[in-house]
């Protein structure tokens, strides 16, 4: 007999909120929500943010990851069918990012479905930019500088959500893309520590996001590829200023510090910097971590990471999927030794 399970009660990882309409709005790059049903297909009711809108969500069946679908409008229905009858899980995904607007879950439909609830794990918070995103990695379905700029997106195969994987984590995305520590690629603000608060990242919004919804054993942090670039060519742009970067870098630090005290601080350095602007990056890191160890003596030493150049052959200069399991390969040593 067939179900709807409404999607208030999803239990969703990431950042979410619950609308007016009761349907829930998956906010953050990779936010997932997760269910089980028996027989040969669910389906999942979900909208874009308006009308003529389009998002995008992907998804794991019984463990094993299927594909990317496209959401349009404001009522969009997706069969997911499994091979065999019995009972199935299925995981889904955001794909894209927090500015591109909610991936909005309305049902769920099956025969005896019900929520799924994370297994307990440790929890990583990966903070960052447009690389964190999985931001021009993907231009399977729709080739680099057509389209939208969300449709190049992957969410679920950027290194975060990859070595998260592997090193049997869970996990949420905070990050923005062209955002930075103390400038952004084309503009002087607002950057990342200034949004991190707000529920969807987003300088304009005044809702808060509520940190107590969880706890994170361990905060990566990268940030920096956008405060060194040079930006669009039509906006100012000063040269790239160390104090400023470091000074807003440790403030951001401390801030993170004050909503999660017991984690773990890990910061990244970029896989799409070379030369001396990457040299560089990597001293004002080793200065952030100076900083923060000598400011909190008692907590764990920050942890660095300074990722091995690549020649970054995604869209724009960015991370293709195929990078970005090269990073969490490399990562996943780190990540295993943090935990």
């Amino acid at each position: 007999m067939q179900q709807e399970l409404p999607a208030s009660a999803l239990q969703p990882v990431g950042r979410y909120q619950v609308n007016n309409a009761q349907n829930l709005e998956l906010i953050t790059s990779a936010a997932h929500v997760g269910f089980s049903f028996e027989g040969r297909e669910a389906k999942v009711v979900a909208s874009a943010s308006y009308a003529g809108a389009h998002s995008y969500f992907q998804y794991e069946l019984d463990g094993e990851y299927q594909k990317r679908v496209r959401i349009s409008g404001l009522n969009d229905t997706v069969v997911i069918t499994a091979p065999s009858a019995g009972k199935h899980t299925v995981w889904v995904y955001k794909t894209t990012e927090a500015h591109t607007g909610p991936l909005v879950i309305q049902k769920v439909v099956g025969a005896n479905v019900k929520p799924l609830i994370r297994p307990n794990a440790p929890l990583i918070e990966f903070i960052g930019n447009s690389i964190t995103c999985g931001a021009a990695a993907d231009p399977s379905e729709v080739p680099c500088g057509t389209g939208e700029y969300h449709d190049q997106h992957n969410a679920y195969q950027a290194y975060g959500p990859r070595v998260a994987r592997a090193v049997k984590a869970n996990f949420i995305l905070s990050s923005v893309s062209g955002y930075g520590a103390y400038r952004n690629w084309n503009n002087n603000g607002p950057t990342l520590p200034e949004v991190y608060e707000k529920i969807d990242l987003q300088g304009k919004t005044t809702q808060r996001w509520d940190f107590a919804k969880f706890t994170p054993a361990i905060v990566s942090i990268a940030l920096g590829t956008n405060d060194f670039s040079d930006g669009d060519g039509k906006t100012p742009r000063l040269p790239f200023d160390s104090a400023r970067f470091v000074n807003a870098y440790v403030g951001f630090v401390k801030d993170v510090k004050s909503k999660y005290p017991k984690a773990q601080i890990a910061l990244m350095s970029s896989s799409m910097m070379n030369g001396p602007r990457k040299q560089t990056l990597e001293n004002c890191l080793t200065a952030v971590k100076k900083q923060i160890d000598t400011a909190y003596p008692s907590a764990k030493p920050v942890a660095l990471h300074f990722f091995k150049p690549m020649q970054a052959s995604g869209c724009t200069g960015h991370p293709s999927v195929a990078e970005h399991g090269v990073m969490a390969a490399e990562l996943e040593p780190f990540f295993k030794s943090l935990l």
